[in-house]
């Protein structure tokens, strides 16, 4: 490890109170060079961390925390605030199993007032505790800390208008780095640029300082002048006084690498009543080398050469889903003109910057914006159009209400692309996509699939280009246990059908997606102690094969149901009211996700824990195989 001579005396935010501004940038300088070892050996979303290492020390130095509430958006802004508030020892730790989440986590630290894994939730839930501080009649401070690209989110518009029409003492800090995870987009980001980088505003603004400084009347009049005199040059000057308008008293742009600047500015905020809005700008990813490749500041996978960004060991297996996903769907728009793509600030985290590179004009990246994205394929598809919307399925969450109202109930053409479906590692219980089936099976005109390999990955997408109404595919954060071919090679699937990969037995495994392989695994190693059992892989969930599914029943005594999502209201559920109808002598037990939270561990881990592994499966069978013949 690196020496950290400041950073291993901090045990608190307290201890930044006796510090200079120059040992505060010494501080940082070597929180940076410890946030880039650490992550490059556990992994870990550093991009957004390393841009405000800064700004962390800053509002720590100036507020009273954990007194005064600091609540961060997304969490990946919050490896520097963990390093300040007692963790710096467990960092090593950091997404491991029984170590420090990746996120922010209230039962991890006092400091950590509010969970957060997802964007743009820091304005509503800030001005939340702003409004419980006054309704007790308490007197502390409450900030924000959002990123420029979370505020393509509609909920920080919500946020932000609620809380300004308010009034009430609470403080947002914008912290513009001109990305999210790729570069932002839409009218906002573009509204930000001509604010930070019009040279004629910055040049007045600064002489409006230099006048405060030599005013000789009372501070209180010049103040008054100042304020109305800055008004009206940005009114002048820039498109909008946007926050102004939203009812926050707006400070900045500010440079987010001056810790004297930014602590000198929190501090005179923590003496002003009122809703204010401090923007300032950073780099993220800075200090990284990551080259040309400002994506991958954003996050890392573990392993990485802290002094050049590279994998010290890089990947010769087979393709992950989400490449194949992306190189497929850039083969199939290839073909079919009516097809498009639309993500929401994730194009290489969903593979659709492979169509952004190829087919750009039929490439749409709506910031984060889920909801949007999905009614936003609502109207293409009404208008002819095959939209294809890629999302992790933790996000599509967000979106729920429009894939109902605006792509359901007028059975609308368009396919939903859930990538990270499932448990998804390091990114533990904010970012698994567990609840895509429950949520999902419930709505009419859905299809729902989940494909067994790369190979069927391939032919699902085939099948939903082809299919007059809405389509999910949902596919697992893991590399595809097969070698995949060219997309004009694949054949789609016949809609609506399962496929039987082995028979034999009394017991049958009815596996979704990615628990195809390790049911089959099972059912070898169960032969090898002489119990005989069929698998048939469930790759339309809805609707399901009714005909394999009716020969299933008449032969089998026990059916055993294995999906990578919830078992409360999930695909076995749905299979065990529709065997139990059909058969009710027919013993169905389901495997899947327990009802409880499955916390960051590796993926292999958690399927382990869950008993979703080979063993695990055949464990299951043999427990369900026993109770029968206990029973029989």
């Amino acid at each position: 490890m690196s020496s950290s001579p400041l950073l291993d005396t901090i045990a608190s935010p307290a201890d930044l109170k006796g510090l200079s501004v120059h040992q505060l940038q010494e501080l940082a300088d070597e929180m940076r060079a410890s946030l880039i070892e650490t992550c490059s050996s556990t992994g870990g979303h550093i991009g957004a961390g390393l841009g405000v290492v800064e700004l962390t020390v800053a509002l720590h130095f100036a507020f009273d925390t954990p007194r005064d509430q600091l609540v961060w958006d997304v969490g990946h802004q919050g490896y520097p605030h963990k390093l300040l508030t007692g963790r710096a020892s467990r960092m090593a730790t950091l997404r491991q199993e029984g170590g420090l989440s990746g996120f922010l986590k209230r039962a991890e630290s006092e400091y950590d007032s509010f969970g957060a894994g997802h964007a743009a939730t820091s304005i509503s839930a800030a001005y939340g505790m702003a409004v419980a501080r006054d309704m007790d009649g308490a007197d502390y401070k409450v900030v924000a800390i959002i990123g420029d690209g979370s505020l393509g989110s509609g909920l920080a518009y919500e946020g932000l208008n609620n809380a300004g029409a308010s009034r009430r003492d609470m403080i947002v800090v914008l912290n513009d780095n001109e990305m999210s995870i790729a570069p932002n987009v839409g009218a906002m980001h573009k509204y930000l640029t001509s604010v930070q980088r019009n040279s004629l505003y910055n040049r007045i603004r600064q002489k409006i300082g230099d006048l405060a400084r030599q005013a000789p009347w009372p501070l209180k009049d010049a103040e008054r002048l100042i304020h109305k005199w800055e008004e009206s040059l940005k009114g002048f000057l820039t498109p909008g006084v946007l926050f102004e308008e939203l009812g926050f008293r707006y400070f900045g742009p500010i440079d987010g690498h001056d810790i004297g600047q930014m602590a000198e500015t929190f501090k005179a905020m923590r003496e002003m009543k009122g809703t204010m809005l401090v923007h300032v700008i950073t780099q993220k990813g800075k200090g990284f080398p990551a080259g040309e490749n400002t994506e991958k500041w954003h996050a890392l996978p573990p392993g990485h050469d802290p002094g050049t960004g590279k994998l010290r060991k890089p990947s010769t297996g087979n393709a992950n889903y989400t490449t194949v996903f992306g190189k497929g769907l850039a083969e199939l728009m290839d073909e079919d003109r009516r097809l498009a793509v639309i993500t929401a600030a994730m194009p290489s985290g969903t593979g659709a910057s492979a169509v952004a590179s190829a087919l750009p004009d039929r490439f749409f990246d709506v910031g984060i914006a889920e909801a949007h994205a999905v009614t936003m394929a609502a109207g293409m598809a009404a208008r002819g159009a095959r939209p294809f919307v890629a999302v992790y399925s933790t996000f599509m969450q967000r979106a729920y209400d429009s894939i109902i109202h605006d792509v359901a109930i007028q059975h609308l053409p368009v396919v939903l692309c859930l990538d990270r479906a499932g448990l998804v590692g390091e990114d533990g219980e904010t970012h698994a996509g567990l609840y895509d089936i429950a949520y999902l099976l419930a709505v009419p005109n859905v299809t729902v699939t989940a494909p067994k390999d790369g190979r069927e990955l391939l032919a699902l997408m085939r099948s939903a280009a082809a299919h007059d109404g809405a389509f999910a595919i949902r596919y697992p954060r893991d590399a595809a246990p097969d070698t995949v071919p060219a997309m004009k090679e694949v054949a789609a699937v016949p809609y609506g059908t399962w496929e039987v990969l082995r028979t034999g037995g009394e017991v049958a495994i009815l596996a979704v997606g990615a628990m195809v392989v390790p049911s089959l695994q099972a059912a070898e190693s169960l032969a090898a102690e002489g119990l005989g059992v069929s698998v048939v892989n469930c790759r339309f969930l809805k609707p399901y094969d009714a005909t394999v599914l009716s020969e299933v029943v008449a032969s089998h005594g026990q059916v055993l149901v294995v999906e990578e999502g919830t078992v409360v209201n999930g695909f076995g559920a749905m299979m065990a009211r529709v065997i139990g109808a059909l058969n009710a002598s027919v013993r169905v037990a389901t495997l899947g996700v327990p009802d409880r939270i499955v916390y960051a561990a590796s993926r292999a881990r958690q399927l382990e824990q869950c008993g979703l592994d080979a063993a695990g499966i055949a464990a299951s069978v043999r427990s369900l195989y026993g109770s029968e013949a206990m029973t029989g």
